[in-house]
């Protein structure tokens, strides 16, 4: 398995519209506000979102930044996420990830909980791929889950693999028994 197939995301959304309550659970809301709060910049020119599912997150961003392109592979959430971040600055795009992944330069790559669906091989690809389109000085925020899943990764193993390039250096590492945050800043 190199990734989560696109058909666990579409089966789980047309089952309900927010799989993982991300409107109602309180660690959801909590794991938000500290990721937004996290951030080292007041503002950031261009942003990225890969997996935003119904843009929760997407809103909180949003004010932070002059241009947000936020982007998942299932059309129903992308709707939703569109519904809900109503902004001439956000793009929200139908993007399959490593494969469809942007021609842009950003200064902020935010990976919410979305790492741990691709094996390593996959995952040491996307993080290249983080890297050479975060401009230098750049943030790159992860943070995931650290209970147990069914995916192809935990989330601490994503992290490690993620801070295992040699473009990104680490700035701030955060654990809790629930997940764990951790910042990087693109080298110059």
């Amino acid at each position: 398995m190199s990734s989560t197939a696109r058909r666990y995301f579409e089966d789980l959304y047309a089952s309900m519209p927010d799989p993982w309550g991300f409107e109602t659970r309180w660690y959801e809301q909590r794991k938000y506000a500290l990721t937004v709060a996290a951030l080292p910049e007041a503002h950031y020119g261009s942003a990225f979102e890969p997996g935003c599912s119904i843009g929760v997150l997407s809103a909180l961003l949003a004010s932070r930044c002059d241009q947000l392109l936020a982007t998942d592979i299932v059309p129903s959430a992308l709707r939703r996420a569109s519904d809900r971040v109503r902004s001439p600055h956000v793009r929200f795009e139908e993007r399959a990830i490593p494969e469809q992944w942007p021609d842009e330069l950003f200064d902020l790559v935010v990976l919410s909980e979305i790492a741990y669906y691709f094996d390593a091989g996959v995952l040491g690809q996307l993080v290249s791929l983080v890297a050479g389109s975060t401009l230098p000085g750049g943030t790159v925020v992860a943070v995931h889950w650290r209970g147990e899943t069914d995916y192809p990764l935990s989330g601490d193993a994503a992290h490690e693999i993620l801070d295992s390039s040699p473009l990104l250096d680490r700035v701030a590492h955060h654990t809790e028994t629930d997940f764990v945050l951790d910042l990087w800043e693109r080298a110059r």
